[in-house]
C-alpha cells in the first residue's frame, strides 16, 4: 500500500484547519484523514496539509482543486510523495539558487 490516495495541499490560509480542509475536499469522495500541518512550537499552521481518501479515484478527482481558492488563498493540490520517493523532500530536489559553473 502506497500513498496513492493521499494528496498534498499547499498555499493554505492561516485560518484553514483540519475540519475546513475535510469539508472542502469531501465533495470528491470519502476522506480518512484531513490534516493541516502545524508548527510544533507556535501551534500555527505551516500553510500546507494532506488529505487522505479511501480510494485512488477520489484522490485523482480532488486534483481539480489545484489553483482553486480556499479561504481567500489560491491552493496547490498535488499527489503526495511517499517518504521513499527518490525525488527528495519538501525542497523538491535540485540545487538551491542559480548554478554557477
Amino acid at each position: 500500500m502506497g500513498d496513492g490516495n493521499k494528496v498534498f495541499v499547499g498555499g493554505l490560509a492561516w485560518a484553514t484547519d483540519d475540519a475546513r480542509l475535510n469539508e472542502a475536499f469531501s465533495q470528491y469522495g470519502e476522506i480518512t484523514e484531513a490534516k493541516v500541518i502545524v508548527d510544533r512550537e507556535t501551534g500555527r499552521s505551516r500553510g500546507f496539509g494532506f488529505v487522505t481518501f479511501t480510494t485512488d479515484e477520489a484522490a485523482d478527482a480532488s486534483l481539480q482543486m489545484n489553483g482553486q481558492e480556499l479561504d481567500g488563498r489560491t491552493i496547490r493540490v498535488d499527489r503526495a510523495n511517499s517518504r521513499g520517493d527518490s525525488r527528495g523532500g519538501a525542497g523538491g530536489g535540485g540545487p538551491r539558487g542559480p548554478r554557477r559553473f
